[in-house]
């Protein structure tokens, strides 16, 4: 039987062992050795060597298409094709992207607002009609939806979609009292075997896990947090202090219908719980065991109600070589980093931690692999200075009486300083008034005094932040300051 000096493809306990090119161009020449004698002149340029380099180069790219093949039944590993055929075996489908929907107030007289219909927010976004309507002779206002031209987690705060594109005869104004519910952009594929993970865990009954994976499963889900208060009493939990009632789950998710989100949470959540959360749906229990079905009253908290608007500020070395575009081509990065488009990092989810540093090596490499991009510091939140405020010992809400006359707006993240404030506190959300500026704000730590006439407040950038489980972390790229 013939024999080859090819080294052959090895299952080692750690995985596939494929041999390098180099390697099976030396057992191709070897074989040629053995074939016709050491005479022959192993130069690529010689008729043998050529054949020599050609056969190499085929059985290398064999190889390569059987490693690709074993890593595509890997969960871990695949990706594409391989992976949505894994996923099926679960009966889960890649998400594809989806917009931002939100719910508009369209004001006129004697106008049809038709479906495709355009407005914008104050960022530039463009958004379509997806539902529209008519008003009579006499004016008013009716609700519309429209829904953003562009798939992907693009947020809409309340009040900032106010631009009418496209004028239409008789429609006067447009605004969005609520934000938007966030889109998303085509699953990745480390967030498909996520959600693949998580499914395995819906199969079960009456524990957080099989709530969780049930509701992951929901069309257009992107984040899910689920939490439980075993005790007879109230409790508070995460880093904005919710208020948890007696013997209850916590359900805070972004994405999906609400009708769909509470019948996966009444499927499997354990009998005579209580709930949590800003929306209640009726559910129906379609069963077949009774002549005149029950309804439930299921609570779940929309944390696109919330959206926690992150600001990264980023300072870069003034740097001749560095491409015009580069501050583009940081926000870009942060923004893919920040919702989970990239292998290297998960995308923010509440109840986490965000540490600037983390996306530094995404910065890092941003202009392409021939040009290194070095980052002096990065910070979350703002820099805002000319601000007042007042606020109760013990208390950590800081109730802003003057807006910052500079830098700002006061946004998540930002660490401020104040004579009363302890060393370190940041916002952690908004609780009342002018986005970003009069009104009371949620401080990570209690204050130290009791301060009745307004104190001077500044704020920075800081290391770290940490969401609440009923927030969405959201982004957009003119939240990011790159400074060089």
């Amino acid at each position: 039987m013939a024999t080859t000096n090819v080294p052959a493809i090895q299952f080692l306990p750690t995985g596939l062992s494929v041999p390098t090119e180099a390697a099976v161009l030396a057992g191709v020449q070897a074989d040629q050795n053995v074939a016709f004698g050491t005479a022959l002149n192993p130069d690529p340029r010689e008729p043998q060597g050529l054949l020599a380099t050609a056969e190499s180069a085929a059985i290398a790219a064999g190889n390569a298409v059987f490693a690709a093949i074993v890593n595509g039944i890997d969960p871990d590993v695949a990706t594409g094709f391989m992976q949505d055929a894994i996923a099926r075996l679960s009966f889960i489908n890649r998400n594809p992207g989806v917009s931002t929907v939100v719910q508009c107030n369209c004001a006129g007289a004697n106008v049809t607002i038709p479906i495709g219909a355009q407005a914008q927010d104050t960022s530039g976004n463009l958004y379509v009609c997806t539902a529209g309507g008519t008003i009579g002779p006499s004016g008013g206002t009716i609700s519309c939806t429209f829904a953003n031209a562009a798939v992907g987690a693009i947020p809409c705060p309340a009040s900032t979609l106010t631009i009418i594109y496209q004028g239409i005869p008789g429609w006067e104004s447009i605004t969005n009292p609520s934000p938007g519910v966030i889109g998303a952009a085509i699953e990745t594929p480390a967030a498909l075997e996520f959600r693949r993970r998580n499914s395995v865990a819906g199969n079960a009954q009456g524990f957080l896990a099989a709530v969780y994976g049930a509701v992951f499963a929901v069309a257009n889900i992107i984040d899910v947090f689920c939490y439980e208060n075993d005790t007879s009493s109230a409790v508070t939990y995460g880093a904005t202090n919710l208020s948890l009632a007696a013997n209850s789950i916590y359900v805070g998710v972004t994405g999906g219908l609400a009708a769909s989100i509470v019948q996966a949470i009444w499927s499997k959540k354990s009998p005579g719980c209580n709930y949590n959360g800003n929306t209640t749906v009726v559910v129906t229990d379609t069963s077949g065991n009774y002549s005149s079905p029950p309804t439930y009253n299921v609570k779940f908290n929309n944390n696109s109600q919330n959206p926690a608007n992150t600001y990264f500020s980023v300072t870069l070395p003034s740097i001749a070589t560095y491409p015009a575009n580069i501050a583009s081509l940081v926000q870009t990065t942060i923004v893919n980093q920040f919702t989970g488009q990239v292998a290297t990092l998960p995308r923010a989810r509440a109840a986490s931690t965000l540490t600037a540093s983390d996306y530094i090596a995404g910065i890092n490499q941003c202009a392409g692999s021939s040009l290194f991009i070095s980052v002096e510091s990065i910070g979350i939140g703002t820099t805002f200075s000319g601000a007042l405020g007042t606020l109760v010992n013990g208390s950590n809400v800081l109730t802003i009486t003057t807006a910052p006359t500079s830098g700002g707006p006061i946004s998540f993240g930002t660490v401020l300083t104040g004579t009363s404030i302890p060393t370190g506190a940041y916002v952690q959300q908004q609780l009342t008034g002018t986005t970003g500026g009069i009104g009371t704000y949620q401080m990570s730590a209690n204050a130290s005094a009791t301060v009745s006439t307004p104190e001077a407040i500044t704020g920075a950038p800081g290391p770290a932040a940490t969401y609440g489980i009923d927030q969405a972390p959201t982004i957009q790229s003119s939240n990011v300051t790159v400074l060089t």
